[in-house]
């Protein structure tokens, strides 16, 4: 079973890498010649040096390979060049559909996101069926996976023997860039949390979201899309968690969301526009933190055989991992 992974070298696409290792299979991976390889470094297998927005790279590392897992992704709340989100993320996913179909991959498994979802305020969960349009979506990177998302339905409809899956927020070890999720923790080890806002997510355990691409791939019927989350949680539960984990003190302020939009609004200008750098607070978060975004895995569940676990024990291996790596002290 030979298997071509994008974004091997992230987060949640060296736990593919490892997982698909540990089922036997012989992995060829895919990393730009700026990636940090430390979440590679000790994996058997071939890289493929190239970009998504290269099908040249593309079709050279599919060759002869029966199953792609296109997890990588641009996955930024601000950036100071917009477009960036849009090449990687839609052009980049029809390059890789593209490519597969010329090299003849016999299923494509593409990793979208629970951000592509419609979330409300009617306190039902998400899934699957919700009613979504890209007028819902808030900020580039929603608006880019969305988009890309359609690329992959249409593919689909087409005859490609294509699956997807969208995970909500994974956390664990590994979080080397980190995400906006690995963020919270970091700062809340750093003792950056002196407030919070009412706000909600659902985190699922990295090695549980790797599983589900696993199931995908072996399971999902052709064109259906699956939702990998594990607890739903508002963040001050998540927060709670980790001063059980660690020790720490968990913020009891709670923020106005005038105030959080406020604060959005100052440092997105002046530490984005202004200064160049990401903020460290974005504007989109916080107008995408206004609605708690929970969700049901039951799908998944009932047609994958996926059993994701508690969230706790993946929240002391982030914490741990990010203190051992220097992250913070």
């Amino acid at each position: 079973m030979k298997c071509f992974v994008t974004g091997a070298t992230g987060f949640l696409g060296s736990h593919v890498a490892r997982q698909l290792l540990a089922r036997g299979g012989e992995l060829r991976l895919l990393m730009r010649p700026t990636s940090r390889t430390d979440n590679i470094d000790d994996l058997p297998g071939e890289r493929v040096v190239g970009d998504l927005r290269d099908p040249g790279s593309l079709a050279k590392g599919m060759s002869g390979c029966e199953f792609v897992f296109h997890v990588a992704a641009d996955y930024r709340l601000w950036a100071r060049n917009r477009q960036e989100l849009y090449d990687s993320n839609v052009e980049g996913t029809r390059n890789v559909l593209q490519a597969a179909r010329e090299s003849g991959v016999r299923r494509v498994i593409y990793t979208s996101s629970v951000a592509t979802m419609g979330f409300g305020n009617n306190g039902h969960l998400t899934d699957e069926q919700t009613p979504v349009a890209l007028s819902n979506m808030i900020g580039d990177y929603k608006r880019s996976k969305f988009m890309a998302e359609r690329l992959v339905i249409e593919a689909a409809q087409a005859g490609q023997n294509v699956v997807m899956v969208n995970p909500t927020t994974p956390i664990g070890e590994r979080d080397i860039k980190p995400t906006p999720t690995g963020r919270i923790v970091v700062d809340f080890l750093k003792r950056k949390f002196p407030a919070y806002v009412d706000t909600g997510l659902n985190l699922v355990d990295v090695v549980d979201c790797a599983e589900g691409h696993l199931l995908a791939m072996e399971k999902a019927a052709p064109g259906e899309r699956y939702i990998l989350g594990g607890e739903n949680l508002t963040l001050k539960q998540i927060l709670d968690k980790l001063a059980a984990i660690t020790g720490l003190p968990s913020p009891k302020v709670k923020l106005p969301y005038a105030m959080a939009y406020a604060t959005g609004v100052v440092d997105t200008l002046v530490t984005g526009r202004m200064m160049g750098r990401e903020p460290r607070v974005t504007l989109d978060s916080v107008r995408m933190g206004r609605k708690k975004m929970f969700v049901s895995s039951a799908k998944a569940e009932r047609n994958l055989g996926w059993k994701p676990r508690p969230v706790d024990e993946a929240l002391r291996r982030a914490a741990d991992w990010f203190r051992a790596n220097g992250y913070a002290a």
